[in-house]
């Protein structure tokens, strides 16, 4: 198995973290001359906190251990394609690459949505998409499948039936 799909799964093992507790699962790790340096997954939930999404949180580790505001010669695999807020962050903080498993379609600001990549800012990142994309979007599915069915199973119980 290449470094890159052994990466990806640690961020789909943060992903499940995610599922288990309730939150929409989405995982990630950073890698910094091969060694993983950061690993989050979405905490919203938790900590009720709108930014706590997993590449924030693993943003903040990665800017620790390093002792830096810059994630030069980073790179950063997830799950799912990262939001505006996050992909915002991800400039900022100077990353070099993002490795993502599934698009996002309806959030997704690495090209699905929309592509801030593209805006010409102060730093611009390598994008590779669509690694164990199959996974990464199963997971996603089956985590609003069972919320779904959990929201059903409450309107029937309210309803008496």
């Amino acid at each position: 198995m290449n470094k890159d799909k052994i990466f990806m799964n640690m961020a789909l093992k943060q992903a499940q973290e995610a599922f288990d507790d309730d939150e929409v699962p989405v995982g990630c790790v950073i890698v910094y001359e091969d060694k993983v340096i950061a690993k989050a997954y979405n905490q919203v939930e938790r900590l009720k906190d709108p930014t706590a999404h997993a590449e924030m949180i693993a943003i903040t580790q990665a800017s620790s251990f390093l002792k830096s505001k810059w994630l030069y010669g980073a790179r950063l695999y997830v799950t799912i394609e990262p939001c505006p807020m996050c992909c915002g962050a991800l400039i900022l903080s100077r990353i070099d690459s993002v490795i993502f498993g599934a698009e996002d379609i309806k959030t997704g600001a690495l090209g699905s949505k929309l592509n801030l990549n593209s805006l010409g800012l102060n730093h611009k990142i390598k994008v590779k998409q669509g690694l164990l994309k199959e996974d990464c979007s199963n997971l996603i599915s089956d985590f609003f499948k069972k919320q779904r069915s959990l929201k059903k199973e409450k309107n029937l119980k309210a309803n008496g039936q």
